[in-house]
């Protein structure tokens, strides 16, 4: 299944901001799956809007309910995130202009000078608070694509696989936004399906550039809070473990070093932070390594079956970052460069991983920049389209 709504596209260049993003990423990826003629095979298609997917799903919706209000609450957002956090972006806080700020400091829109930067308010379409409806709308999207994955298969008859093209937003952290990622989509999507009974066991499986810095801490803090299981490790040296009943377990693949591992960044991050909070599984991809790159994944997800103690997840979310990409547009994930051929393995690998298993994924988008960054996405998807009709023939 895709989830894709163009209503939830972020065009950021229409708030001011001009970062390399382009607002035709899922676009493109649609259209090149048009072309290859693989929206409707068992392993793409059907392809949901989110008010297709609310109706599929049997949820209630009004004709007229907004997209950021149809699936999303306040209370969803402060199960995962600091409650006067919340308050500050439903400008309900002491700071009636903490929306603008946070806004600015996720966006890293103003430098250390207080000038700014990648920042051109003059030609700003919108205002930039509009930006917490887009946000929350995207956050909707991610949880939609995990109930879809998880309806898919028995219901479908289709693989137990959704993804969305949309979401992604590993850096936020309890208290701020961080990293161009207001909130964490990732986690409030997960708890929220804890708390409606739906899953158990959760596996974060992010493969974008840039560590998943706002996930570990997150899951560091609901743990410390027992709103999470724990695992141990076999302390002569082992994998041996064991999850308590509700659980996420993350792995994060990523650049060894470079923003938000750069000396500057942990020089001034608190300890039991992020990004000094370490997932459960990490693999730190050094310069010029990317040969290692693929079975340093495969190793990952083993330890993360080994960290399950022989519990199978109910859901994957698969943080599917396109920036490892040696085309990506950011000065940032220029440290790490797979091409498009390791990136589709890179997804393949996960992808058969599960479904070997039979375990559901939701893929949400997450980092890629420039106008290359719709290439990794469509050509996995394209592939596996083909491979499925092939099957089916």
């Amino acid at each position: 299944m895709i989830l894709y709504d163009p209503g939830l596209n972020m065009v950021y260049k229409a708030y001011g901001i001009m970062l390399p993003i382009s607002p035709s990423r899922a676009d493109r990826i649609m259209d090149f799956l048009e072309q290859a003629a693989v929206l409707e095979t068992p392993g793409v298609g059907p392809v949901y809007t989110v008010a297709e997917a609310l109706d599929f799903l049997g949820e209630p919706r009004a004709s007229d309910e907004a997209l950021e209000n149809a699936v999303i609450s306040r209370e969803d957002l402060e199960r995962v995130h600091q409650k006067e956090f919340i308050a500050t972006l439903y400008e309900d806080g002491p700071d009636p202009g903490g929306l603008v700020q946070a806004l600015l400091n996720a966006w890293e829109l103003i430098d250390d000078q207080g000038r700014l930067n990648r920042y051109e308010p003059d030609k700003a379409m919108k205002p930039l608070q509009e930006l917490f409806r887009m946000v929350r709308a995207q956050v909707g999207g991610t949880y939609l694509a995990a109930r879809l994955a998880l309806s898919a298969g028995a219901t479908t008859g289709t693989p137990p696989f959704c993804y969305y093209l949309g979401g992604g937003m590993h850096h936020a952290r309890y208290d701020s936004g961080a990293g161009f990622c207001l909130l964490n989509d990732i986690m409030i999507a997960a708890r929220k399906l804890h708390a409606e009974n739906r899953v158990n066991l959760i596996w974060v499986v992010d493969v974008d550039a840039h560590k998943g810095c706002g996930t570990a801490e997150l899951v560091c803090f609901a743990r410390e809070k027992g709103d999470l299981g724990v695992h141990t490790n076999d302390p002569t040296g082992g994998t041996a473990g064991h999850v308590k009943s509700r659980d996420i377990l993350n792995l994060s693949i990523h650049m060894a070093r470079g923003w938000p591992l750069d000396a500057e960044t942990l020089s001034t991050a608190q300890p039991g932070r992020a990004p000094r909070v370490p997932g459960d599984v990490e693999i730190p991809i050094e310069q010029g390594a990317e040969a290692d790159y693929i079975s340093g994944l495969a190793r990952g997800l083993h330890r993360l079956e080994a960290l399950s103690g022989g519990v199978k997840p109910d859901l994957v979310l698969v943080v599917d970052g396109a920036d490892p990409y040696e085309h990506d547009g950011l000065l940032s994930s220029g440290l790490l460069k797979l091409t498009l051929e390791q990136c589709v393995q890179r997804d393949r690998l996960i992808y058969d991983y599960l479904q070997e298993r039979n375990i559901p994924s939701a893929w949400i988008m997450a980092g890629g920049y420039g106008e290359r960054a719709w290439e990794p996405g469509a050509h996995f998807l394209g592939i596996l389209g083909l491979r499925m009709d092939a099957d089916n023939q």
